[in-house]
């Protein structure tokens, strides 16, 4: 008989999230909700009427980890909609920001996720902030590729967490020669530190796929070689920046994309009848609590083509690059391939760019008010911004951000796993909760009622 148990919040991540499994007798999950239970950010509400260059920058405070993402998806997508093109030497300061973006949230990632593995040899777990080696030089070497990337998306971007540097039609600075030599001598810097931490991440991964089992709050829990595994599909629209409907050949289709309701689609009321003190940290929710996933999710869930589809890093490697590594490993291992890549990308463009050149559009249009979009391929998974301007003013604005896209894909992967590992599932998909959070299931008058914050 299925039991229930409930682990919330879940912890390591951006925003706030629970996880609702129902398990058999030996504790495997046969079926389990991941679903948001931060608070409704209502960025879509507050951009109605606002200026379309106001806008992108409300909507990268969504989040402090990928604004960057935000802002240029806004960006493009106000772009779009005005059929505005941005200047060459625009687009590769953007691509530059991009790269300093990537970077310094797939080193973030790593720091997440260490404690879930072991140290290669040992049965001890990494602790990222130990003073003891090897783990100090590790730690060390993530706060330094942090710092590169942060430093060039503050030369860039303007800023290094809220870029104010773009703007709609371009960017509203160039850099200079000695600033454009600084970026380059921290990329090359880089490149050195993140082959070396790609490989000693990889070797950690590969140590714990050869387990048997771990250890989770003094359980010792067995370990499947297919973790995480799910038959769901995959969506990417480039390898490392994006696209818009400005493009000549648009790689993303909005009429392709359908959204269900949270109402519709996770589990309803239940009670939780399964619980676990040991489990880290503060044990699970306590027996005879009511959960109600349909109710308590923030949360739409966007498919493609009618399914949930998995986006992020691996999404990218399978689409572009013939990745086929199923798994929470696999995911793993192919965000830690986009390392190097990021840099290599970041140098090219560098050079690319001319510290004279033009960065703002000739001509910016005010808008007649058609749909335009812009599919941003954020670090952590396709951000997609949608927009329409008239007059200067917003009419409408939407958000499908990655871990809107991955919550159902996540939930699919959670099956067959024992329920003590879900978080280590869940925290391979490297949430940022806060920003999926556009959507509201309310209950007025007794009656249940799923609406949308947008229109």
């Amino acid at each position: 008989m299925s039991k229930v148990v409930e682990i919330s919040p879940t912890t390591r991540h951006e925003g706030h999230t629970k996880l609702v499994l129902k398990v058999d007798d030996q504790g495997i999950v046969e079926k389990g909700n991941w679903c948001s239970i931060t608070p409704v950010r209502g960025i879509e509400k507050l951009a109605i009427g606002k200026t379309p260059e106001q806008v992108p920058k409300i909507s990268s405070r969504v989040c402090g980890i990928c604004p960057i993402a935000h802002c240029l998806a806004g960006v493009e997508a106000m772009e779009a909609s005005v059929k505005c093109e941005v200047p060459r030497d625009a687009k590769l300061l953007r691509y530059i920001l991009q790269a300093a973006n990537r970077l310094h949230s797939h080193a973030l990632h790593n720091i997440l996720t260490l404690p879930d593995l072991y140290i290669p040899g040992t049965e001890t777990k990494i602790n990222p902030f130990s003073p003891e080696e090897p783990v100090r030089s590790v730690a060390k070497r993530i706060q330094r590729l942090r710092e590169i990337a942060q430093t060039i998306g503050q030369i860039s971007g303007g800023e290094a967490i809220h870029p104010s540097n773009p703007r709609i039609g371009g960017m509203y600075r160039n850099c200079s020669e000695q600033a454009k030599i600084k970026m380059y001598d921290l990329a090359k810097e880089g490149v050195k530190l993140a082959h070396e931490q790609a490989e000693f991440m990889i070797a950690v991964l590969r140590n714990y796929q050869k387990r048997d089992w771990v250890d989770v709050g003094g359980m010792k829990v067995p370990l499947p070689k297919t973790l995480g595994y799910h038959d769901q599909g995959y969506l990417a629209v480039h390898p490392f920046y994006g696209t818009s409907s400005l493009d000549e050949d648009p790689v993303w289709d909005p009429r392709r994309f359908t959204e269900a309701r949270p109402y519709d689609w996770y589990m309803g009321e239940m009670e939780v009848t399964l619980e676990e003190p040991k489990y880290p940290i503060g044990g699970t929710t306590k027996v005879g609590t009511k959960t109600n996933p349909q109710m308590d999710a923030c949360t739409g869930i966007p498919m493609y083509d009618g399914q949930p589809v998995e986006v992020g890093p691996r999404a990218r490697l399978v689409k572009f690059k013939n990745f086929d590594e199923k798994g929470t490993i696999g995911q793993q291992v192919a965000r830690q391939m986009e390392y190097q890549d990021c840099l290599y990308e970041m140098i090219d463009c560098i050079d690319e760019l001319n510290p004279n050149g033009k960065v703002v559009a000739d001509y910016i249009p005010d808008g007649d008010g058609s749909l335009g979009w812009a599919a941003n391929e954020a670090p952590r998974g396709m951000d997609v911004h949608l927009a329409r301007v008239k007059d200067w003013k917003v009419q409408y604005y939407s958000l499908l951000v990655p871990t809107t896209w991955n919550f159902a894909t996540c939930s699919k992967a959670l099956e067959g796993a024992p329920w003590q590992l879900t978080e280590v599932i869940m925290r391979g998909y490297d949430p940022c909760v806060s920003c999926a959070t556009h959507m509201i299931v309310v209950d007025e008058d007794k009656k249940i009622i799923a609406q949308k914050l947008i229109q």
